[in-house]
């Protein structure tokens, strides 16, 4: 038997003001894409912003719908729609803002399982990292180098086999 164990860098900033200003930017983008969020049933209003490596920003928030599998996270609604204006052109950076209007979210909320599969499916294809920031309402900021650190062990096209 062997034994490994798997982790990841993460950089934790206590304020916006310690990131470049693209950052800052990007943040802010994802904040202000939260609030036009569609979260009728959880109240948990989520933005996400993708800055692309052709300069251009893309935004996307979460869009429930009363049957909840239907609905759709802020990341895909971004990721998605970067991959059908801007096809080919890599993603560098994805922000991604939450809060909720039943409580306090004081701590970044990083993206679900479903999130992280299709944004590990673009970082695949593009072959370069993509660089996560999250951050809630207030508290810190995280920021994760490349999807790869949060999802390992990632399902890939390798296990399709030859196609």
């Amino acid at each position: 038997m062997e034994k490994k164990k798997i982790g990841f860098e993460l950089l934790i900033f206590e304020d916006e003001t310690e990131l470049s200003q693209n950052d800052q930017k990007l943040l802010q983008d994802a904040a202000e894409a939260r609030e036009n969020a569609y979260a009728p049933y959880s109240k948990f209003k989520v933005g996400a912003a993708v800055l692309l490596e052709n300069g251009e920003v893309v935004i996307g928030n979460n869009q429930e719908n009363a049957s909840y599998p239907s609905g759709l996270c802020a990341e895909r609604v971004a990721i998605f729609h970067a991959g059908a204006k801007y096809p080919g052109v890599a993603i560098k950076t994805i922000a991604v803002s939450a809060s909720s209007s039943n409580h306090e979210v004081d701590i970044p909320a990083a993206p679900c399982g479903n999130c992280r599969q299709s944004i590990m499916e673009y970082e695949q294809k593009q072959n370069t990292p993509i660089s996560l920031l999250l951050r809630s309402e207030k508290g810190p900021i995280y920021k994760c180098s490349s999807m790869a650190d949060i999802l390992p062990l990632a399902f890939n096209s390798s296990f399709l086999g030859d196609s």
